[in-house]
């Protein structure tokens, strides 16, 4: 790759996960061309280093896209179509549907244009931190040529297969996340309802078997009612759904992901979808009933 270009990166979409890879790509001194739906949130990473760019497919031979669902990144790809040439490597963080994210890597790979499907297993705050994991599916060439952007990206990268590979991937993890997040959330609430103080239970809970990561990062959080968004309930109740639409493409029950799927939508109704996504605590927390006589 061109020296002149190599640490310089497209960034297309600035949620929380666009924000915060542009963050740590700025403060590792890559120069990064930003572009968002709404050009409004992207004025605090301008104000940071970032550039704002109308189409950063045209200007950049590395293209990170991080959009909501893979219906966005294939409309706002075909928006920008003009700036796609051969020799370009587009890395897609978003946590989409398989299949089209496989159609959209061929789709791209006729006009030469490599495509790596590439989500980030992590909350914007890990994400932050450097401490997510990256999964990464596309061609073994452009996954190696992206291997300086890696380490800036995740604490861990995992190269698993063609195009489509990491979008199955990331839907496993975020199955046995949301499960471990609704878990934790009904352990800390089955304790306070027997008299078992919260803080006490995480701190036993975190030095036993039933320990997983999920303690660390949203634990204290779900204790304090802290709601400040990491990650939004509502874009894990998108993850759900497609879940379960893959499942049911397999033949395969996923009877935990259905329970976890009505939680969720109780929390939709009840509009904490905005919130972050330990919000399942307070539809559980709403769940009560008089103990038997």
């Amino acid at each position: 790759m061109d020296t002149s270009t190599s640490k310089r990166i497209g960034m297309i979409g600035l949620g929380l996960m666009g924000t915060a890879m542009t963050e740590r790509l700025l403060a590792h001194g890559w120069r990064v061309l930003v572009w968002n739906r709404t050009r409004e949130k992207a004025a605090p990473l301008v104000a940071r280093g970032a550039e704002w760019c109308d189409n950063p497919l045209a200007a950049c031979d590395r293209v990170i896209i991080s959009l909501y669902t893979s219906d966005v990144v294939e409309q706002v790809v075909e928006q920008m179509q003009a700036g796609l040439r051969a020799g370009q490597i587009v890395l897609d963080t978003t946590t989409g549907e398989p299949a089209q994210s496989a159609a959209l890597g061929a789709r791209l790979a006729a006009r030469g244009v490599r495509y790596l499907d590439a989500p980030i297993s992590g909350s914007s705050e890990q994400t932050r931190r450097g401490e997510a994991t990256v999964i990464v599916g596309g061609d073994r060439g452009a996954f190696e040529a992206c291997n300086d952007l890696w380490p800036v990206l995740g604490q861990k990268v995992f190269h698993v297969g063609p195009c489509g590979s990491a979008a199955k991937m990331k839907l496993v993890t975020n199955l046995v996340l949301g499960l471990n997040r609704a878990a934790l959330a009904e352990g800390l609430v089955f304790a306070e309802a027997i008299g078992v103080a919260p803080a006490a239970a995480l701190e036993v809970l975190m030095g036993s078997m039933a320990y997983s990561r999920t303690m660390d990062a949203k634990g204290p959080k779900m204790i304090q009612g802290d709601f400040t968004v990491q990650a939004r309930l509502s874009q894990h109740f998108k993850d759900v759904r497609l879940i379960l639409e893959a499942a049911a493409a397999a033949g395969q029950e996923l009877p935990l992901s259905e329970t976890h799927r009505r939680l969720l939508e109780q929390a939709e109704a009840a509009d904490w979808g905005g919130l972050d996504n330990i919000a399942v605590i307070k539809v559980i927390r709403a769940l009560q009933r008089k103990p038997a006589s």
